[in-house]
């Protein structure tokens, strides 16, 4: 493969062929509500940690031979993309992340990057995203490429974070939001300043080099890793309209890029982003998604990250407001709680969260930092009817909420829509006043062919006497409780008396309690027997 030039694509004049442009438009709309009962977003890391030779064979084995049967229809693959010039495919626009270091440090357990195999890849004439393109050619896979459009983990001070530090970053420090010895109120110190023209054009130039040499069906501009694009948020003042308007110009600019490159091909490429679920989180941040929606510059709409601001309704109603199909992001909990994230990364939250997410109207689900390819979860979470009668347990918040304010200025008092319960956001109990939480529940809890349904109703409290201490409803109905640990109450629920949709519990604490009572974790746990 010969790496193409990309100063054709990123130019302003594009075919005149107004009816070819009319017809592939059409065929881009067709294509943008294909299928997608799962989109699996691999970033890329199996080819740097995992891969034990540097064969197709040996990178596919690691996370994408086993999904085959699953309902996996679409790969997300990232190329690394760190520090926002590093790629594990060929590249002569950014850097090729070939590094194979193995640095002494406290926090390297696992060889550092001895097992990456890039520079091996690209000797034989081939790399990571040429393999993955490949299988899913033969495979009826859809591929995007995901282009992570401002990763910062050469920031955290990890054993790994010099070694991610691009030469871009060295060459132009006058580009970031700030430095390491000047670090701002937000984000990671290295995360690029996209107000620098500079900075917007080496990300349309990395987009134009891959749509330029290889066959992806899309690209997927990830602004969820990370989500800090200018110097105002990174030092706790919101976006201005000269940054949205910045942004929205390049978002312009690839969608021409991909156009070109379909008209070029003859067959459409579709364009992804990835944010938070909010607009006006995102226009604080200088994304000014709802005008990308109404511009027809997004073909697929995923939302949700480090955390989750708003009930997927929400996001769905934006998209399909605009014609574009809606994939609520499910990624691991970043709970800091161990028995709190125990629960929250079982398969049974994991089908609830996708209950969830079916019930408002998702139109697939979007798995992140998941990637286990034999787990049960490839072959469920995609078809609501397989989970249907399979165990489950709903909480109210499965992502934490504490990382909000360390991207924005007040982002939790801001812009948090949802109720979260966890214990990092406990509910505090007075004594005598009752205190509530929403939670939804994705399904109708009701039998289902021979299965019978059980429901149990775990609160994990703090200072609460004991179980006749507090007093717990369901939808207005009581519950009785039965203490089976300090920290735990338990309560038998008639599955009748739980929705589909939004259940509302209400506590009081009976007079007289000391210290700070406060329920600290809720759990609905629905189970089907025969």
């Amino acid at each position: 493969m010969v790496l193409a030039p990309v100063q054709g694509l990123v130019a302003q004049d594009g075919p005149k062929d107004a009816g070819k442009e009319r017809e592939m438009k059409e065929l881009r709309k067709k294509l943008a509500h294909r299928q997608r009962r799962i989109i699996f977003n691999n970033d890329g890391d199996d080819a740097v940690y995992e891969c034990k030779e540097a064969t197709p064979e040996a990178l596919l084995e690691c996370r994408t031979t086993p999904l085959l049967g699953s309902q996996v229809d679409t790969i997300f693959y990232c190329t690394w993309c760190s520090g926002f010039s590093y790629f594990t495919h060929r590249t002569k626009v950014g850097q090729v992340f070939d590094c194979t270091a193995n640095p002494v440090h406290p926090d390297n357990k696992g060889g550092g990057l001895s097992k990456n195999k890039t520079a091996d890849f690209i000797k034989q004439g081939t790399d990571p995203l040429k393999i993955m393109v490949a299988f899913c050619r033969q495979k009826n896979i859809e591929i995007f490429w995901s282009f992570r459009m401002n990763d910062t983990h050469d920031a955290w001070g990890s054993w790994y974070g010099d070694l991610l530090f691009p030469q871009v970053k060295k060459d132009h420090p006058d580009w970031l939001t700030a430095s390491k010895t000047n670090r701002p109120k937000h984000g990671g110190w290295s995360a690029m300043d996209f107000g620098h023209p500079e900075v917007r054009d080496l990300a349309v130039k990395f987009i134009a080099e891959v749509c330029a040499n290889y066959d992806v069906d899309g690209i997927e501009m990830d602004f969820c890793r990370h989500p800090m694009y200018f110097k105002n948020p990174a030092w706790g003042k919101d976006a201005g309209q000269q940054e949205l308007d910045q942004m929205t110009d390049m978002v312009r600019r690839v969608r021409q890029v991909t156009e070109q490159t379909a008209l070029k091909r003859g067959r459409p490429m579709l364009v992804a982003i990835r944010v938070p679920d909010s607009v006006e989180y995102c226009k604080a941040m200088g994304l000014d998604i709802e005008r990308w929606l109404a511009e027809d510059l997004v073909d697929i709409l995923s939302v949700s990250d480090y955390f989750r601001l708003n009930q997927w309704e929400v996001s769905v109603q934006l998209g399909h407001k605009y014609g574009v199909p809606v994939y609520p992001s499910l990624s691991e909990s970043r709970i800091v709680d161990k028995e709190a994230a125990k629960v929250r990364g079982s398969v049974q939250c994991y089908r609830a969260r996708a209950m969830d997410a079916w019930a408002a109207g998702a139109d697939g689900i979007y798995m992140f930092n998941s990637f286990n390819p034999r787990s049960p979860l490839w072959r469920e979470l995609g078809d609501p009817k397989t989970m249907d009668p399979l165990d489950k347990v709903y909480v109210v918040g499965v992502r934490g909420v504490r990382v909000v304010n360390s991207w924005m200025e007040d982002g939790e008092k801001r812009f948090l829509k949802r109720p979260v319960l966890s214990p990092e956001r406990p509910i505090a109990l007075k004594p005598g006043e009752p205190a509530g939480v929403e939670l939804r529940v994705g399904e109708e809890v009701r039998k289902k062919g021979d299965l019978s349904p059980s429901v149990t109703l775990r609160l994990r409290v703090k200072d609460v006497p004991n179980a006749a201490s507090l007093s717990v409803k369901l939808n207005d109905k009581p519950l009785i409780l039965a203490a089976k640990s300090p920290q735990w109450l338990e309560a038998a629920v008639a599955p009748a008396l739980v929705a589909k949709g939004a259940n509302r519990f209400e506590f009081t604490l009976a007079p007289g309690s000391g210290g700070k009572p406060a329920i600290e974790d809720l759990q609905l746990w629905v189970r089907y027997k025969k």
